[in-house]
């Protein structure tokens, strides 16, 4: 069994889109149409001259855990994406700028914090593009997501499995795959019960309050109309509570009390969050000559709620507050491709996201009654309530057209431009032209070198001036009431790379990237709720450089990974009353490192199957995740690096074929195998709120039927 991976990105993303080699024709006649009509979907919105890293079906299945691992741990096997605290990550440098595409979809922004709303299970192909992006992709242009789901034909007949293991965690899930004549279906679900929902804030081997029970879901109905013409149908739900883990021994620091209480054991505190995504997407694709086509509308909900401990939150932080925020988004989407002729394709498309944002809080916080004999405020210990709430509706906007063009054998160009607005909080506009070159001097070699401009809409939620002003003479009270509104990113960025293939099977790739960003978007947790939010540094630059290696040959499958990156910001020109003053001076007119710049980024894995002729393989693999450290406050704002880590996860995999249905997976899962104590966040940094460590040794099995 090969894993399939495709780590070197220029191999995948050349003139000719991956999914474009044409496989043999299936004797099925409505899956030939299914085939064909795949390819010509990928060919809407090629990734020329851009990064892409791809995990096809067979590498899920190789990695730990498979479809039960989370999809941020997923995407950390690609270069150049650095893990962070409550399941994010960051890729190039970036905070958290990923745009999510299903089948060719792109999803509107939603308000998870903690979970993967996203899962890892229902996906045939996930690849991640970076670098200088084509017209066809707007709004977050940090990486692309693309998932191709599962379908009834791919995956047909029906999983049921049980895993768990390790601090109670238990993740029953199913799938099931039909196809009749015109009509596919798939639809696939899970359960998830564990005592890991949050990163731990202690080096600790549990955490204390931490349980999370989650559930995820996704239908897929396909109708083949004819040859030409196919309509589907996406619906997805994530629910998920978590319980905010504790820091135990910590004790108040403010000289505050409530009715006469003014000590609190902080392993006492009793913090939830509950996090919702729901979304559907409709979609028609038509081919019509030699024209493609694919028009898309979609909607997206996803809200969080915070739920305080009353009296712990007040005495540690000031404000004990009750916060919930959600966005509804709806839109559509179309995109088409033009064959002009075997050297000449025209693509066009427009993209509309109407989004209404909502959001409310109840604070109870205590009164400022004066002074104090040196000159510090004095609170009341009678706390009162501060009730907040709005809303706003507001749209996205983007149009683009690109001409991709083979001006000689092994020489293609992709210029085009797109023209991107955003009209909520703040009203702006953008004309971005893009361009991308990809030569082919041998077989086996391909560079590559693009120009991208680049407009990022901020996200669409905001704390506004009636708000700070209602908690002024309060113990929530800011120190600088300044909060200019959040703008648009607007950035230059180049990437160039080379990609060779050595010998078959042996793919090596480098890249190297740069970005000037004006207005740079960062977010950060400020105050107890887990929420984030953004805030611009008037400048920004961030670059980079990448190396792959992979080999896919026979059973064995070997990759490696390595990132070095400096992402940079000064004079932060939004949000200000999210920061210290002194901050503030200091960051005005000094370079520093964006919280999340890791130096140095890696991966790496291999994967082995034994008996791969016979009917019971067995499949060994691992994988491996470096990193230099995220930033931490030092002698100045983000001015020292974390520790360095390395953890290892590994995998067993054992295949029973009997009469029994289609065979049954025996699954055996150690995360973390040499059991590393590491540091994620240490509490401190620019917009950083809590410590946390990663996961210790792990162990976890699994059962998988297949009938």
């Amino acid at each position: 069994m090969r894993a399939s991976f495709c780590l070197a990105a220029v191999a995948c993303t050349a003139a000719v889109p991956a999914l474009a080699q044409t496989p043999a024709a299936p004797a099925d006649p409505i899956e030939h149409v299914t085939v064909r009509l795949d390819l010509a979907r990928a060919a809407l919105q090629p990734s020329l001259g851009a990064e892409t890293y791809r995990l096809r079906q067979g590498a899920l299945a190789t990695l730990p855990q498979a479809g039960n691992a989370p999809l941020n741990q997923v995407l950390l096997q690609a270069p150049g994406v650095a893990q962070d605290s409550y399941g994010q990550i960051h890729v190039r440098g970036d905070h958290d700028e990923i745009q999510f595409r299903i089948d060719g979809v792109q999803l509107p922004e939603g308000l998870a914090v903690f979970g993967q709303s996203l899962q890892t299970r229902f996906a045939r192909d996930i690849a991640l593009t970076t670098g200088a992006l084509p017209a066809q992709f707007g709004f977050l242009q940090a990486a692309v997501v693309s998932i191709d789901t599962k379908t009834g034909r791919t995956d047909p007949g029906g999983e049921i499995s049980l895993y768990g293991g390790a601090r109670d965690l238990f993740q029953p899930s199913f799938s099931y795959g039909a196809s009749s004549g015109r009509w596919d279906l798939f639809v696939t679900g899970d359960a998830l019960h564990s005592r890991v929902g949050i990163e731990n804030p202690t080096p600790a081997f549990n955490a204390v309050h931490d349980l999370s029970n989650q559930t995820h879901g996704l239908a897929k109905l396909t109708f083949t109309a004819d040859t030409d013409t196919r309509v589907s149908l996406i619906a997805g739900l994530s629910n998920a509570d978590y319980q905010i883990p504790n820091n135990p021994a910590q004790r108040p620091m403010l000289g505050l009390s409530d009715a006469g209480v003014a000590s609190f054991d902080s392993a006492g505190l009793t913090e939830h969050q509950r996090e919702i995504t729901d979304f559907a997407i409709l979609s028609l694709q038509k081919s019509i000559g030699t024209l493609d086509l694919q028009v898309a509308a979609f909607t997206r909900y996803s809200s969080l709620h915070y739920s305080p401990d009353p009296v712990g939150d007040l005495l540690f932080d000031g404000i004990s507050q009750t916060a919930s925020r959600s966005v509804m988004s709806s839109g559509a989407q179309t995109d088409a491709a033009w064959h002009v002729s075997d050297t000449h394709t025209l693509r066009a498309g427009a993209q509309l996201f109407v989004e209404r944002a909502v959001f409310g809080t109840d604070s109870v916080v205590s009164p400022q009654l004066g002074t104090d004999a040196d000159g510090n405020p004095a609170y009341g210990d009678q706390p009162i309530s501060v009730q907040d709430g709005g809303g706003k509706t507001g749209t996205l906007y983007g149009l683009y057209v690109q001409d991709e063009w083979r001006i000689l054998p092994s020489l293609t160009i992709n210029y085009g431009a797109r023209f991107d607005g955003v009209s909520e909080f703040v009203s702006e506009t953008q004309l971005s032209p893009r361009v991308n070159v990809v030569w082919r001097p041998t077989r086996t070699t391909t560079l590559h070198a693009g120009y991208s401009r680049y407009f990022t809409p901020p996200p669409f939620e905001e704390v506004t001036n009636g708000s700070i002003a209602s908690l002024q003479g309060t113990s929530a009270a800011s120190a600088v009431t300044l909060n200019d509104r959040v703008r648009p990113e607007r950035d230059h960025y180049v990437d160039a790379g080379i990609d060779q293939i050595v010998i078959p099977g042996l793919h090596l790739g480098l890249d190297a990237y740069y970005k000037q960003a004006t207005d740079l978007i960062d977010e950060g947790q400020f105050g107890a709720p887990i929420i984030l939010s953004a805030f611009n540094y008037a400048k920004g630059q961030v670059h980079g450089y990448e190396a792959s290696l992979s080999y896919d040959r026979g059973p064995l499958s070997l990759y490696a990974n390595l990132a070095w990156s400096r992402a940079i910001g000064k004079d932060i020109v939004s949000s200000q009353f999210d920061f210290s003053a002194e901050d503030l001076a200091y960051i005005a007119n000094r370079w520093v490192h964006l919280d999340h710049d890791q130096r140095w980024t890696g991966s790496g894995g291999a994967a082995y199957t034994l008996f791969h002729t016979t009917d019971h393989p067995l499949r060994a693999s691992a994988d491996l995740v470096v990193g230099s450290g995220l930033r931490a406050d030092g002698a100045v704002p983000n001015g020292r690096a974390l520790p360095g880590y390395d953890v290892v996860n590994t995998s067993l995999v054992q295949t029973l074929k009997h009469r029994l249905g289609r065979g049954t997976d025996l699954r055996l899962d150690i995360l973390n195998l040499l059991d590393r104590r590491y540091i994620i966040r240490d509490g401190s940094g620019i917009g950083v709120g809590a410590p946390q460590f990663g996961l210790r040794r792990t162990i976890l099995v699994g059962v998988t039927q297949k009938f």
